[in-house]
């Protein structure tokens, strides 16, 4: 048996990657402009979530409109993740994130957390008040810098990092705001690698998250996400080992996306 927030719902956590953040700062309201080739309005990303051979829960990530908010333009960019029935009985998960994540800055406006989790539950907002340098959220307000990122704008801002240059063993310093504070969080560049999951066969680049003691999320192992080795970087594959075995998420159906997969084989 999994300890309590180790199974499915704490692989998902993990899926985000703890968050990313472009090392670039400014101030004023004038605000970046960040080139994107990664993801548009549309996609739809679906995982089966793995504990073993046995598939434990579903994974969504979409896309599915653009918002106007704080005046500007913004992806509304929803993740579900549901655990199946058949697990229901051992651990039952209903959890729901959404972001609001400027389309020509790739920032967040807002994000919204709903946690549903065994016995647990959580409801957390933050409003990004990215011209103050602001976030307020359910339970404060907070000084944050600029650009600062959820844990879902931040992946998918990451997707839009190029790595191409990159060495095994380099790595990329990043942070993200949650709850009350922000987090720094390395993470590594581990190589390049073919895998296949329920989708396709796939050239990918690997990476590694290194979460840091006091950080959003502690491990009990290693955190590896495979990313498609193109201009989408469309997440493939995450793998965590926990004190039972490991949990793996795999990329299962995709629509939608920015352009042509090149790395699918």
């Amino acid at each position: 048996m999994l300890s309590h927030r180790t199974k499915v719902g704490f692989l998902i956590f993990l899926f985000c990657m703890s968050g990313f953040i472009n090392a670039q700062s400014g101030s004023g309201s004038a605000f970046r402009k960040v080139e994107n080739k990664a993801f548009k309005t549309g996609e739809k990303l679906t995982f089966d979530v793995k504990y073993g051979f046995v598939t434990a829960g579903i994974a969504v990530m979409s896309i599915p409109k653009i918002k106007k908010i704080s005046g500007r333009d913004a992806y509304n960019i929803n993740f579900e993740v549901n655990s199946v029935e058949s697990f229901d009985w051992m651990y039952k998960v209903r959890d729901r994130y959404e972001t609001y994540m400027d389309i020509e800055g790739l920032f967040p406006w807002r994000f919204e957390q709903h946690i549903r989790e065994g016995k647990f539950s959580r409801d957390f907002s933050a409003f990004f008040d990215q011209r103050k340098g602001k976030a307020r959220t359910s339970e404060g307000e907070y000084t944050v810098p600029k650009y600062v990122h959820d844990i879902v704008s931040a992946f998918y801002f990451a997707r839009t990092v190029d790595y191409s240059g990159k060495k095994k063993g380099d790595k990329i310093n990043l942070q993200n705001f949650y709850k009350d504070r922000v987090y720094d969080l390395d993470v590594r560049f581990l190589g390049k690698e073919r895998v296949k999951v329920g989708a396709g066969t796939f050239d990918c680049i690997i990476v590694e998250p290194l979460v840091l003691e006091g950080g959003l999320f502690k491990s009990e192992g290693n955190i590896i996400i495979w990313l498609t080795d193109d201009d989408l970087k469309v997440p493939v594959k995450v793998k965590t080992k926990v004190v039972v075995g490991s949990i793996d998420a795999e990329l299962t159906a995709f629509e939608g996306l920015a352009g042509k997969m090149t790395s699918k084989k």
